[in-house]
């Protein structure tokens, strides 16, 4: 586990409505972890949440030079379906993390699962988008929660 570190959770599917507020909580919770001590930050490579957080925490970076994106990624294809576009944001985030473990070479029905247990058990804080009690998310925060992992609802 890294001392401090923060883990992302969220849905892949974020209502337009929402956004804009999510993006400055988002920005809010990432500065005062910062301020707090956290530099390093673990993201789930999935779109939605996940590629938001990414994208903040590169911004953080230009900021503070000491932060670090992790990516713990469910497999080594996990782009293969996405379209053009979201292919290209989720290379250019992997071009700028500071490390990318994999769990698994090939997608498998378990990954993603596996995926979001390494992330909680490799992290102090978890930032949750969570509007669901059901769900990869859902069980994602029950499972942090479970660990004694401070969960930040955003």
């Amino acid at each position: 586990m890294l001392k401090g570190a923060c883990m992302f959770t969220g849905h892949r599917v974020i209502p337009k409505s929402r956004h804009s507020d999510l993006c400055k909580k988002l920005w809010d919770v990432l500065h005062a972890l910062y301020d707090d001590g956290v530099r390093t930050f673990i993201a789930g490579g999935a779109l939605g949440f996940d590629t938001l957080s990414a994208q903040a925490v590169l911004e953080l970076k230009k900021i503070y030079p000491d932060v670090k994106l992790n990516l713990c990624l469910p497999c080594r294809d996990q782009d293969k379906m996405w379209n053009t576009l979201n292919r290209e944001r989720y290379r250019n985030i992997l071009s700028l993390a500071d490390e990318i473990l994999y769990v698994s070479d090939k997608y498998t029905s378990t990954c993603m699962h596996e995926r979001n247990r390494k992330m909680v058990e490799s992290a102090t804080f978890c930032i949750a988008f969570l509007e669901k009690d059901t769900g990869g998310t859902a069980y994602t925060v029950n499972y942090a929660l479970s660990k004694g992992l401070t969960v930040i609802r955003i």
